[in-house]
Protein backbone atom coordinates (compact mmCIF):
# COMPACT_ATOMS: atom_id res chain seq x y z
CA UNK A 1 0.00 0.00 0.00
CA UNK A 2 1.54 3.52 -0.88
CA UNK A 3 2.43 5.79 1.92
CA UNK A 4 -0.31 8.62 2.53
CA UNK A 5 1.78 11.90 2.03
CA UNK A 6 1.30 12.92 5.40
CA UNK A 7 1.14 11.48 9.06
CA UNK A 8 -1.83 9.86 9.40
CA UNK A 9 -1.38 10.45 13.67
CA UNK A 10 -0.47 13.47 14.85
CA UNK A 11 0.08 14.48 18.67
CA UNK A 12 -0.40 17.62 21.48
CA UNK A 13 0.18 17.69 25.38
CA UNK A 14 -2.66 18.97 26.31
CA UNK A 15 -3.95 19.92 30.13
CA UNK A 16 -1.42 17.35 30.77
CA UNK A 17 -2.55 14.09 28.54
CA UNK A 18 -1.03 13.00 25.80
CA UNK A 19 -4.13 13.99 22.97
CA UNK A 20 -3.94 11.85 19.53
CA UNK A 21 -5.38 12.92 16.33
CA UNK A 22 -6.62 10.81 13.40
CA UNK A 23 -6.18 12.93 9.88
CA UNK A 24 -7.42 10.11 7.78
CA UNK A 25 -10.65 11.10 7.83
CA UNK A 26 -9.92 14.29 6.47
CA UNK A 27 -11.24 16.86 9.66
CA UNK A 28 -10.97 19.89 9.33
CA UNK A 29 -10.49 23.10 11.36
CA UNK A 30 -10.32 22.48 15.13
CA UNK A 31 -9.83 18.86 15.66
CA UNK A 32 -10.94 16.39 18.72
CA UNK A 33 -8.55 13.79 20.01
CA UNK A 34 -9.74 10.41 18.34
CA UNK A 35 -7.94 9.30 22.49
CA UNK A 36 -6.72 10.52 25.15
CA UNK A 37 -3.39 8.81 27.30
CA UNK A 38 -3.24 10.46 31.11
CA UNK A 39 0.43 9.64 31.79
CA UNK A 40 1.45 7.39 34.91
CA UNK A 41 1.50 10.23 38.08
CA UNK A 42 4.58 11.94 38.81
CA UNK A 43 6.01 11.99 35.33
CA UNK A 44 6.30 15.00 33.31
CA UNK A 45 6.30 14.45 29.67
CA UNK A 46 9.10 16.17 27.08
CA UNK A 47 8.33 14.36 24.40
CA UNK A 48 5.49 12.08 22.33
CA UNK A 49 4.41 9.39 20.13
CA UNK A 50 1.10 7.77 19.43
CA UNK A 51 0.40 4.14 17.73
CA UNK A 52 -1.38 4.45 14.71
CA UNK A 53 -3.73 1.71 16.09
CA UNK A 54 -4.29 4.34 19.01
CA UNK A 55 -3.62 2.01 21.46
CA UNK A 56 -0.65 2.94 23.32
CA UNK A 57 1.15 6.55 24.13
CA UNK A 58 4.85 6.96 24.20
CA UNK A 59 6.56 9.63 25.83
CA UNK A 60 9.84 10.61 27.61
CA UNK A 61 10.63 12.25 30.85
CA UNK A 62 14.10 13.54 31.41
CA UNK A 63 14.96 10.13 32.88
CA UNK A 64 12.71 7.54 31.21
CA UNK A 65 11.11 6.51 27.94
CA UNK A 66 7.12 5.21 28.95
CA UNK A 67 4.97 3.45 27.00
CA UNK A 68 1.06 3.66 28.60
CA UNK A 69 -2.22 2.73 27.43
CA UNK A 70 -5.49 5.11 27.51
CA UNK A 71 -6.63 4.57 30.59
CA UNK A 72 -2.68 5.75 32.33
CA UNK A 73 -1.84 1.78 32.83
CA UNK A 74 1.80 1.62 32.47
CA UNK A 75 2.68 -0.87 29.40
CA UNK A 76 6.75 -0.59 30.56
CA UNK A 77 9.82 1.58 31.29
CA UNK A 78 13.17 2.31 30.12
CA UNK A 79 15.40 4.31 32.45
CA UNK A 80 17.66 6.15 31.49
CA UNK A 81 19.84 5.60 34.60
CA UNK A 82 21.23 7.01 36.20
CA UNK A 83 18.58 9.40 37.15
CA UNK A 84 19.97 13.05 36.80
CA UNK A 85 20.32 15.82 39.17
CA UNK A 86 20.09 18.30 36.63
CA UNK A 87 16.34 19.39 35.91
CA UNK A 88 17.32 22.13 32.79
CA UNK A 89 19.04 21.62 29.66
CA UNK A 90 18.29 18.04 28.95
CA UNK A 91 15.26 16.74 27.07
CA UNK A 92 15.22 13.27 25.75
CA UNK A 93 13.20 12.64 22.67
CA UNK A 94 11.30 9.55 20.94
CA UNK A 95 9.55 8.65 17.78
CA UNK A 96 7.92 5.47 16.04
CA UNK A 97 9.40 3.61 13.19
CA UNK A 98 7.26 4.14 10.06
CA UNK A 99 6.62 0.72 10.69
CA UNK A 100 5.43 1.16 14.21
CA UNK A 101 7.34 -2.06 15.68
CA UNK A 102 10.71 0.42 17.43
CA UNK A 103 10.62 3.31 19.10
CA UNK A 104 13.96 5.74 18.29
CA UNK A 105 14.83 7.67 21.60
CA UNK A 106 17.58 9.95 21.28
CA UNK A 107 19.57 10.33 25.08
CA UNK A 108 21.03 13.85 25.61
CA UNK A 109 23.38 12.10 28.35
CA UNK A 110 26.24 14.12 28.78
CA UNK A 111 24.22 17.51 29.57
CA UNK A 112 22.37 15.28 31.41
CA UNK A 113 25.14 14.59 33.31
CA UNK A 114 25.74 10.86 33.47
CA UNK A 115 28.82 10.43 32.63
CA UNK A 116 28.59 8.87 29.61
CA UNK A 117 28.25 9.93 25.38
CA UNK A 118 24.87 11.08 24.25
CA UNK A 119 22.83 7.92 22.76
CA UNK A 120 20.60 7.18 20.28
CA UNK A 121 18.61 3.80 21.32
CA UNK A 122 15.90 1.60 19.18
CA UNK A 123 13.81 -0.14 21.29
CA UNK A 124 10.86 -2.82 20.86
CA UNK A 125 7.61 -1.21 20.95
CA UNK A 126 5.78 -3.90 22.33
CA UNK A 127 8.12 -4.71 25.21
CA UNK A 128 10.70 -2.11 25.37
CA UNK A 129 13.39 -4.46 25.17
CA UNK A 130 16.26 -2.99 24.00
CA UNK A 131 16.74 -3.39 19.96
CA UNK A 132 20.30 -1.33 19.24
CA UNK A 133 22.25 1.37 20.61
CA UNK A 134 24.82 3.90 18.94
CA UNK A 135 26.59 6.35 21.31
CA UNK A 136 26.45 9.72 19.81
CA UNK A 137 29.67 12.21 19.20
CA UNK A 138 27.44 14.83 20.24
CA UNK A 139 26.86 17.43 23.18
CA UNK A 140 23.09 17.70 22.78
CA UNK A 141 20.36 19.71 24.66
CA UNK A 142 17.57 18.06 22.69
CA UNK A 143 16.83 16.16 19.61
CA UNK A 144 14.08 16.10 16.63
CA UNK A 145 13.53 12.97 14.90
CA UNK A 146 11.95 12.36 11.62
CA UNK A 147 10.97 8.50 9.85
CA UNK A 148 11.67 7.88 6.05
CA UNK A 149 8.33 6.00 5.30
CA UNK A 150 9.44 4.36 2.92
CA UNK A 151 13.13 3.06 3.82
CA UNK A 152 12.44 2.00 7.36
CA UNK A 153 15.47 4.77 8.17
CA UNK A 154 15.16 7.12 11.04
CA UNK A 155 16.87 11.08 10.58
CA UNK A 156 18.03 12.56 13.94
CA UNK A 157 18.62 16.08 14.55
CA UNK A 158 20.63 16.76 17.68
CA UNK A 159 20.96 20.51 18.93
CA UNK A 160 23.89 21.64 20.73
CA UNK A 161 22.91 25.03 21.36
CA UNK A 162 25.18 28.00 20.41
CA UNK A 163 27.65 25.13 19.34
CA UNK A 164 25.52 24.29 16.08
CA UNK A 165 23.15 21.44 15.02
CA UNK A 166 24.05 18.07 14.18
CA UNK A 167 22.06 15.23 11.36
CA UNK A 168 22.19 11.48 11.78
CA UNK A 169 20.66 8.69 9.73
CA UNK A 170 20.22 5.61 11.14
CA UNK A 171 18.98 2.21 9.86
CA UNK A 172 18.33 -1.18 11.59
CA UNK A 173 20.56 -4.02 10.04
CA UNK A 174 20.64 -7.42 12.13
CA UNK A 175 19.57 -6.00 15.07
CA UNK A 176 22.47 -3.00 14.79
CA UNK A 177 22.70 0.71 14.09
CA UNK A 178 23.92 1.24 11.47
CA UNK A 179 24.79 5.41 11.61
CA UNK A 180 25.36 8.16 8.99
CA UNK A 181 26.48 11.56 10.13
CA UNK A 182 26.25 14.08 7.70
CA UNK A 183 28.69 16.30 7.27
CA UNK A 184 28.11 18.91 8.49
CA UNK A 185 27.31 20.74 11.99
CA UNK A 186 25.84 24.24 11.27
CA UNK A 187 22.22 23.04 10.03
CA UNK A 188 19.21 22.17 11.36
CA UNK A 189 16.75 19.19 10.08
CA UNK A 190 13.10 21.05 9.38
CA UNK A 191 11.05 18.63 6.85
CA UNK A 192 11.24 15.48 4.69
CA UNK A 193 9.15 15.49 1.61
CA UNK A 194 5.88 13.47 1.13
CA UNK A 195 7.79 11.09 -1.35
CA UNK A 196 10.74 10.92 0.99
CA UNK A 197 13.06 11.92 -2.16
CA UNK A 198 14.04 15.14 -0.54
CA UNK A 199 14.60 16.74 2.71
CA UNK A 200 15.01 20.43 4.17
CA UNK A 201 16.97 22.25 6.29
CA UNK A 202 17.66 25.75 7.49
CA UNK A 203 21.58 27.40 8.41
CA UNK A 204 22.23 27.40 12.52
CA UNK A 205 22.91 31.29 11.60
CA UNK A 206 19.56 31.18 9.87
CA UNK A 207 21.15 32.76 6.57
CA UNK A 208 19.98 30.44 4.19
CA UNK A 209 17.74 27.15 3.88
CA UNK A 210 18.21 24.10 1.90
CA UNK A 211 16.74 21.36 -0.45
CA UNK A 212 18.70 18.31 0.00
CA UNK A 213 18.52 14.73 -2.03
CA UNK A 214 17.70 11.72 0.28
CA UNK A 215 19.79 9.81 1.70
CA UNK A 216 22.91 11.12 0.02
CA UNK A 217 22.54 14.71 1.63
CA UNK A 218 23.50 16.22 -1.59
CA UNK A 219 22.20 20.00 -1.94
CA UNK A 220 19.58 20.47 -5.20
CA UNK A 221 19.20 24.31 -4.29
CA UNK A 222 20.09 27.00 -1.78
CA UNK A 223 17.99 30.20 -0.95
CA UNK A 224 19.58 33.40 1.32
CA UNK A 225 17.61 35.65 2.80
CA UNK A 226 17.94 38.05 0.00
CA UNK A 227 16.45 36.13 -2.44
CA UNK A 228 13.18 37.14 -0.72
CA UNK A 229 13.66 40.75 -1.54
CA UNK A 230 15.19 41.72 1.95
CA UNK A 231 18.29 42.88 3.80
CA UNK A 232 19.97 39.60 5.17
CA UNK A 233 21.82 41.72 7.87
CA UNK A 234 18.14 42.22 10.00
CA UNK A 235 16.49 39.15 8.44
CA UNK A 236 16.38 35.71 9.80
CA UNK A 237 14.97 32.53 8.36
CA UNK A 238 12.88 30.68 10.88
CA UNK A 239 13.90 27.32 12.00
CA UNK A 240 10.20 25.87 10.93
CA UNK A 241 8.22 25.13 8.26
CA UNK A 242 8.25 22.32 5.51
CA UNK A 243 6.60 20.96 2.86
CA UNK A 244 2.80 22.06 2.03
CA UNK A 245 2.64 19.25 -0.48
CA UNK A 246 5.23 17.83 -2.75
CA UNK A 247 5.85 20.47 -5.34
CA UNK A 248 6.15 23.22 -2.12
CA UNK A 249 8.25 24.40 0.43
CA UNK A 250 7.03 26.94 2.88
CA UNK A 251 9.20 29.24 4.74
CA UNK A 252 9.38 31.60 7.31
CA UNK A 253 11.37 35.06 7.56
CA UNK A 254 11.25 37.06 10.91
CA UNK A 255 12.92 40.92 11.30
CA UNK A 256 12.02 43.82 13.29
CA UNK A 257 10.83 47.30 11.55
CA UNK A 258 13.24 49.88 11.45
CA UNK A 259 11.25 52.57 9.27
CA UNK A 260 7.91 53.63 9.73
CA UNK A 261 7.31 54.61 6.17
CA UNK A 262 8.76 51.65 4.91
CA UNK A 263 6.70 48.77 7.22
CA UNK A 264 3.07 50.70 6.92
CA UNK A 265 2.34 51.88 9.96
CA UNK A 266 4.15 49.51 12.39
CA UNK A 267 5.91 50.26 15.08
CA UNK A 268 9.91 50.91 14.83
CA UNK A 269 11.54 48.00 16.53
CA UNK A 270 8.37 45.64 16.53
CA UNK A 271 9.23 42.25 15.71
CA UNK A 272 7.08 40.75 11.93
CA UNK A 273 7.13 37.25 10.73
CA UNK A 274 6.13 36.19 7.08
CA UNK A 275 5.95 33.11 5.39
CA UNK A 276 6.71 32.46 1.82
CA UNK A 277 6.02 29.58 -0.14
CA UNK A 278 9.05 28.11 -2.68
CA UNK A 279 8.83 26.08 -5.25
CA UNK A 280 10.10 22.59 -4.06
CA UNK A 281 12.17 21.82 -7.51
CA UNK A 282 13.62 24.64 -8.89
CA UNK A 283 14.04 26.95 -5.85
CA UNK A 284 11.86 29.77 -7.28
CA UNK A 285 10.55 32.17 -4.58
CA UNK A 286 6.42 32.76 -4.91
CA UNK A 287 4.40 34.69 -3.48
CA UNK A 288 3.61 35.72 0.37
CA UNK A 289 1.77 32.45 1.83
CA UNK A 290 -1.06 33.27 4.35
CA UNK A 291 -0.68 30.40 7.43
CA UNK A 292 -3.67 31.68 9.41
CA UNK A 293 -1.48 31.58 12.76
CA UNK A 294 -3.02 33.87 15.38
CA UNK A 295 -0.10 33.55 17.97
CA UNK A 296 3.75 32.48 17.49
CA UNK A 297 4.47 31.86 14.29
CA UNK A 298 6.20 29.08 15.08
CA UNK A 299 2.95 27.30 15.40
CA UNK A 300 3.22 26.26 11.94
CA UNK A 301 3.14 22.27 11.11
CA UNK A 302 2.86 21.62 6.73
CA UNK A 303 1.13 18.24 6.24
CA UNK A 304 2.59 17.86 2.72
CA UNK A 305 -0.96 17.15 1.27
CA UNK A 306 -1.69 20.57 1.11
CA UNK A 307 -3.08 21.21 4.62
CA UNK A 308 -1.56 22.49 7.74
CA UNK A 309 -1.51 22.41 11.17
CA UNK A 310 -1.71 25.79 13.81
CA UNK A 311 -2.96 25.58 16.80
CA UNK A 312 -6.31 26.95 18.85
CA UNK A 313 -6.29 28.47 22.08
CA UNK A 314 -7.76 25.65 23.87
CA UNK A 315 -4.16 23.76 22.62
CA UNK A 316 -5.91 21.08 20.32
CA UNK A 317 -4.24 21.78 16.53
CA UNK A 318 -6.56 23.36 14.04
CA UNK A 319 -6.06 21.81 10.50
CA UNK A 320 -6.27 24.21 7.51
CA UNK A 321 -6.52 24.57 3.96
CA UNK A 322 -6.02 27.68 1.30
CA UNK A 323 -8.91 29.15 0.39
CA UNK A 324 -9.63 28.76 -3.34
CA UNK A 325 -7.72 31.23 -5.87
CA UNK A 326 -4.73 31.70 -3.56
CA UNK A 327 -2.17 33.87 -5.10
CA UNK A 328 1.01 31.38 -6.13
CA UNK A 329 2.72 33.40 -8.45
CA UNK A 330 6.37 34.14 -8.42
CA UNK A 331 8.04 37.25 -6.79
CA UNK A 332 8.71 40.28 -8.99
Amino acid sequence: MAQPPHPRIVTRLVDGHVCAYDLAAGAADVLSPAVSFRPVPGDEVVDRAVAADLRRAYYTTLDAVVCVTSDGAEVWRSAFGPPSDRRFGHWPGCALSADGRTVWVYRPDVMAGRDRPDQWVVLDAGTGALVARADLSTVGQGGRQLSHRTSGQVLLNVGEGQDGSVVYRGSLTEGRMDLVRYPWDDRCLIDLSPDGRRFLTVHHDQTDLAVHTYPDGEVAFTLTVDAFGYDPDGTYLEWSGGYLDQDTVVVTLVGETEDEDETEGEEVGEEWRRHYRVDACSGRVRGEFDAMVAGDSDDFRPLGDGSWLTTDPSGHPVRRTEPPGAVREPLG
